[in-house]
């Protein structure tokens, strides 16, 4: 019984064959699902395939990239949308120093915003983070998000940065990269992390777990990233799929 706490079936990848994608999911093991939107296309998609299941669920928030599109119009829709009963969560949100798109400001301010927004809908905020690590900490910090807490999404990190994380009540989610051979960082958080506070997830199309590399990513291969965290932690595949399932129903509020 696994859940994926991060994918984009709404993504254009899938748009020729999600029914069989989401098939595929189910028949692996992957009985739960969070599909997250992150702008104007993704977050009503999201949405309807949410509706269209009973066990997925949705994501719905503001990219970083994307931070110079949003306004407060935009903030006042995810705001309402917060209100659905299938959407269990804020964002995904944050920070991308990678690409250079929006301002490093910008992209501070619309993410405050969208922290101010959880906390005032009272829901986890899921947190994407590239090569913003410190920044992302300090806001975090500064706005209080341990009122929410949430999910670092993708958590790629040194262990340095776990502790804090944790002392904010949030959540470590480890998706593909942690079966990658030269990928040391998320192996050596995969150990570390206390099982009550780990999640995994695919972040499907992308970063496609060892051995499908390279390709389309789905949440199939969820499992893939189930079965390597048991193997560094010496545990059961079962274990790890409980206890992670677990934590994602406790995070998301789900009965």
């Amino acid at each position: 019984m696994l859940f994926d706490t991060h994918v984009h079936l709404n993504a254009r990848q899938f748009a020729e064959d999600r029914e069989e994608t989401i098939k595929r999911a189910f028949d692996a093991g992957v009985e739960y699902m969070t599909v997250v939107g992150f702008d104007h296309e993704t977050i009503p998609l999201a949405i309807e395939i949410a509706e269209e299941y009973k066990n997925i669920y949705a994501a719905v928030g503001w990219h970083p990239v994307d931070a110079v599109d949003m306004t407060d119009k935009e903030l006042e829709w995810i705001k309402e949308l917060s209100k659905h009963e299938k959407v269990v969560a804020i964002g995904e949100m944050g920070l991308d120093y990678h690409w250079d798109k929006s301002p490093k400001e910008v992209q501070k301010e619309v993410f405050r915003k969208q922290i101010q927004l959880a906390k005032e809908v009272n829901m986890p905020i899921i947190i994407h983070n590239r090569e913003a690590t410190e920044d992302i900490i300090q806001i975090l910090q500064e706005e209080n998000a341990k009122e929410v807490g949430g999910i670092m999404h993708c958590y790629n990190d040194s262990v340095d940065y776990v502790q804090a994380c944790l002392d904010m009540n949030f959540y470590i989610s480890l998706g593909g990269p942690v079966t990658f051979k030269n990928a040391p960082l998320p192996k050596e958080v995969a150990k570390q992390v206390p099982i009550d506070r780990l999640l995994i997830e695919t972040d499907a199309p992308y970063l496609a777990p060892h051995p499908n590399r390279g390709k389309r990513n789905e949440p199939a291969y969820v499992k893939l990233v189930a079965e390597k965290i048991a193997e560094l932690r010496g545990v059961s595949l079962e274990e790890i799929a409980e206890k992670t399932t677990k934590n994602a129903f406790q995070l998301f509020g789900l009965k």
